[in-house]
């Protein structure tokens, strides 16, 4: 399987990564010649090129999408076009109709559309998802939180979002929100249906934001994002969820301990009366025989998928779809925090013909 990559920042992270789990990486893209100059070095038999145009006719069986925030759709679209299997580093779209021409482009190609949002794989997420389908925490999960925070100084932070030339200073304070609402669709395989938005912090443009979402289930999600305090190891990521008949959340601990879930089963739900209450600490994600990483598991995992999906034909771990979902939630949020944190419908993905 050979793949190019677009985007060389986190794009050769992935690249790495890939390279280990079997794919090759065979062009490379970047507009910075410094940055592709330094990712050719890495990968010395990969086509490099500063025009993401020229991988259209590299040869090559998929793409990795690591570029600009606020850009993959089009690229998306381009390579779906020509029979090209996508990996889509980050949010899906940034508009109802660019998330429906993507919809529709994927569902129309031989190939496939993969979303690479890894905090669906990571170690913390796999237990809570466990729990969830064991019918640990009941029949029905009614609230949902997420967060998906890094403790930044304000002068760190005014540095990151204050630059409108670069997309983190482009992008809503809601928009960044995948991390967060990505999980929380995957948990209870649910739609989002409305949201509201409410600003963390001062300012016109505040750092963070919290998204109060109503589900197709009837369960509400609570999703944080952005730059707050209260970041914990998990690579930024906290989740609780309450069920009908018990809880589950990771622990805001330290090292590993910062990956493991606690669970609470409510005495009055269980035969034997007795409430319990238990820790489980998520086993080593292995590749080829070595344990990789917590921080790295849920990377290598969707690498893994997406070149089960390539090669085999295996469906898309997260499959279009549900990534413009979480990326209208986005985008309807950015519209509730411009109108007053009014509640905003969420367009139905679901319904969208294909």
């Amino acid at each position: 399987m050979r793949v190019g990559i677009v985007g060389l920042v986190r794009g050769l992270y992935l690249g790495e990564w890939a390279d280990r789990v079997g794919i090759e990486v065979a062009g490379i893209c970047d507009r910075d010649p410094g940055r592709l100059a330094d990712a050719h070095a890495r990968f010395p038999a990969a086509r490099p090129t500063t025009d993401w145009r020229e991988l259209l006719t590299a040869g090559i069986d998929g793409v990795v999408l690591a570029n600009d925030f606020d850009a993959h759709a089009p690229l998306a679209v381009a390579f779906l076009e020509r029979g090209i299997h996508v990996l889509s580093e980050t949010t899906a779209c940034v508009s109802e109709d660019e998330g429906v021409r993507l919809i529709a482009a994927a569902e129309r190609s031989t190939a496939t559309y993969s979303f690479a949002e890894n905090y669906v794989l990571h170690p913390h997420v796999r237990l809570l998802r466990a729990a969830v389908a064991a019918g640990e925490l009941g029949p029905r999960l009614d609230l949902i939180e997420a967060e998906y925070l890094h403790s930044c100084s304000p002068e760190d932070t005014a540095a990151l979002i204050g630059d409108p030339a670069h997309w983190r200073g482009r992008i809503a304070p809601t928009a960044y929100c995948t991390h967060t609402v990505s999980p929380v669709l995957a948990l209870t395989a649910a739609w989002p249906v409305e949201v509201t938005a409410h600003r963390l912090g001062p300012g016109d443009r505040p750092a963070a934001s919290q998204l109060t979402i109503r589900l197709s289930t009837g369960a509400l999600a609570v999703a944080r994002q952005g730059f707050l305090s209260g970041e914990v190891g998990s690579h930024w990521s906290w989740m609780s969820v309450r069920g009908s008949h018990g809880s589950a959340e990771t622990v805001r601990g330290t090292g590993a301990d910062a990956w493991s879930v606690r669970i609470r089963q409510e005495g009055w739900a269980r035969p034997d009366g007795r409430t319990v209450e238990l820790e489980r600490t998520p086993p080593p994600y292995s590749l080829h025989g070595t344990a990789v990483d917590h921080h790295a598991a849920g990377t290598v995992a969707l690498l893994e998928g997406f070149r089960a999906t390539v090669e085999r034909g295996a469906p898309p771990l997260i499959p279009v779809r549900p990534a413009v979902a979480a990326a209208l939630v986005g985008v309807a949020g950015a519209e509730s925090l411009a109108t007053g944190s009014r509640p905003v419908p969420v367009p139905n993905v679901a319904a969208v013909p294909g």
